[in-house]
């Protein structure tokens, strides 16, 4: 199963919920990894703000997103069995092995997996491995659709900063 292409909601529109929550999610998913495309190594790293917070960084958060809400909260294994930071403020973090092509394909491959972990569930189905409690799949795909359309709004600002400052 794989990434529908960029825009993909649009044609979604009479389609049912969970299609059009997927492809909305799919949309931005696929316009936060591109936010990447055309970027020099030091471009993608440059920091701008006061936090972590880089175009590179987001996308690496993003992958940590995809984990934490479509591994953790399904299978109920924890952040170091699954390999990613204990908070959200480390998963910004970039070491010398993070490159543009590096991070891209992890977040192409973690939301692959995410859509194989859910492609079995309904959206009333319950996650159980989440620090809030259960959650029914539909809230978490609609707090999965805030947080990346938010991140996504980053990247644009960043990117913009970057290729006209």
């Amino acid at each position: 199963m794989s990434a529908p292409s960029a825009a993909f909601a649009e044609n979604a529109i009479h389609q049912p919920a969970r299609v059009q929550f997927e492809a909305f999610i799919d949309d931005h998913r696929n316009m936060l990894n591109a936010c990447l495309d055309g970027l020099t190594e030091e471009q993608a790293r440059r920091s701008l703000v006061a936090s972590r917070t880089t175009l590179l960084g987001l996308v690496k958060h993003a992958i940590m997103v995809e984990k934490v809400w479509f591994d953790e909260a399904i299978t109920c294994r924890s952040r170091t069995e699954i390999g990613i930071p204990a908070t959200p403020d480390e998963s910004f973090i970039l070491t010398d092995q993070d490159t543009i092509a590096s991070i891209q394909q992890a977040h192409r491959e973690a939301c692959e997996a995410s859509r194989l972990a859910t492609s079995s569930l309904d959206l009333d189905d319950v996650l159980r491995g989440n620090r809030r409690g259960p959650l029914p799949l539909h809230w978490v795909y609609l707090h999965v659709l805030r947080e990346l359309a938010q991140h996504r709004g980053h990247a644009d600002i960043l990117r913009e900063q970057i290729l006209n400052g």
